[in-house]
């Protein structure tokens, strides 16, 4: 090729990798910006894993009935905690220690507890955030819960600050 040729070329393929690093869609592409998962717009879909938050999340009846297990560091002794919700509000047999903010949150994002899988091209962290594990199940507005969590990098820590009001503890050092 000439020189003319290769030029012109490489400009354009500058400019489309610095787009395709911006974080933000080309136009007429199909991907999605990559970002950190925030408390403010939870995703849906496979527990357990990190996410790319959806553009908006909706609103749920706030009925619940999950069980949750947090171990603060590998000495310590599991907590399992009841957490039945109806209508938004803790209900008597819920053990929860912040029961109403827990209710509260999964009525305004039930999605918070089933987070999408991490995109392979999403970049996380390296950031640890404590030794914390939180395995929580059963069953937000009528959907199957099945979500574990921990604070191993920084998109991990993002879900679990998201959760932590469900989960019972902001999972500090």
């Amino acid at each position: 090729m000439r020189m003319r040729f290769v030029r012109p070329l490489l400009a354009v393929l500058a400019v489309a990798g610095l787009a395709a690093c911006s974080g933000t869609p080309t136009p007429g592409s199909t991907g999605s910006a990559s970002q950190a998962p925030s408390s403010s717009a939870p995703s849906s879909s496979s527990p357990g894993k990190t996410a790319t938050p959806s553009a908006s999340a909706a609103t749920g009846a706030g009925n619940a009935e999950l069980s949750i297990t947090l171990v603060e560091t590998p000495e310590s002794a599991p907590q399992t905690f009841t957490l039945v919700c109806k209508d938004g509000a803790p209900a008597a047999e819920s053990s929860h220690p912040s029961g109403a903010e827990a209710c509260s949150t999964l009525k305004s994002g039930p999605s918070i507890l089933s987070p999408a899988p991490t995109r392979t091209d999403q970049a996380c962290t390296m950031q640890y955030g404590g030794p914390a594990t939180a395995k929580v199940t059963g069953s937000v507005d009528g959907k199957e819960v099945n979500a574990s969590f921990k604070r191993s990098d920084g998109c991990q820590i993002a879900l679990w600050d998201a959760a932590k009001s469900v989960l019972g503890s902001d999972g500090g050092l």
